[in-house]
């Protein structure tokens, strides 16, 4: 009878509220504990890191570009992109991003581009040769020129046998680092010995022709279409 009369209503109130705190304070634990155990070993986003120095020379940053295409820079979802090889081949050919890296050798070189506009970048170019991709889809013997095709309606050419005889590259690298859209992704041209404008960027399709006269946006305004330093 005194144990009843001890447990008066507010003496129940204090203790109904206590054993409300400690449920929700054992709910909050161990819902952090779960959290923790689910998470903690997720990778955390740093960023990219590009190298700056390869086999003894000096690179320059991605960064160091200048901003100068026709249409600023292009952002390409490559789950659906496409890169053709079309005109003088045997069999045209419909590449995606990842067969375009995957199913291809992968090369790397240093090599600078000069720009008309009077500076110039030092890369570590990482890409897949031009002629493998167009061997693949047979060559036309008529075949003398190579004419690439951008997304923001860019286009430039050169010699076929420019393309064979100097190992002349398709990048989706470059410093280490995929290229970012500004730079070019999801492939530039790596046009080494030629001026920046040769140097495309946004690839999405790549034609052999016999038309020595074709010329891309800057020559056809005026600029010489060999483009040599």
């Amino acid at each position: 009878m005194s144990y009843l009369l001890w447990l008066t209503v507010p003496r129940k109130k204090l203790i109904l509220t206590a054993l409300l705190l400690l449920l929700a304070f054992t709910t909050i634990s161990v819902g952090s504990m779960i959290w923790w155990a689910t998470t903690a070993n997720e990778p955390k986003a740093l960023g990219y890191v590009e190298i700056r120095e390869y086999e003894g020379t000096d690179l320059s940053s991605i960064n160091a570009f200048r901003e100068n295409s026709i249409r600023g820079p292009q952002n390409i979802d490559t789950e659906d992109f496409r890169l053709t090889v079309t005109g003088l081949v045997n069999n045209e050919l419909n590449y995606t991003y990842d067969e375009v890296i995957n199913n291809h050798q992968l090369f790397k070189k240093v090599a600078t581009l000069h720009c008309v506009e009077g500076w110039s970048v030092t890369i570590l170019w990482e890409g897949i040769l031009v002629k493998d991709l167009v061997e693949a889809a047979g060559v036309d013997p008529n075949a003398t020129v190579v004419i690439f095709y951008a997304y923001d309606d860019y286009s430039t050419s050169v010699p076929l046998d420019y393309i064979i005889d100097n190992n002349i590259m398709m990048a989706y690298k470059m410093n280490d680092v995929v290229l970012p859209p500004e730079r070019g992704y999801p492939f530039q041209l790596v046009a080494e010995s030629k001026w920046g404008y040769k140097w495309i960027k946004w690839i999405t399709a790549i034609e052999l022709s016999d038309n020595e006269d074709y010329r891309g946006f800057w020559e056809s305004h005026g600029y010489p279409n060999d483009a040599d330093l």
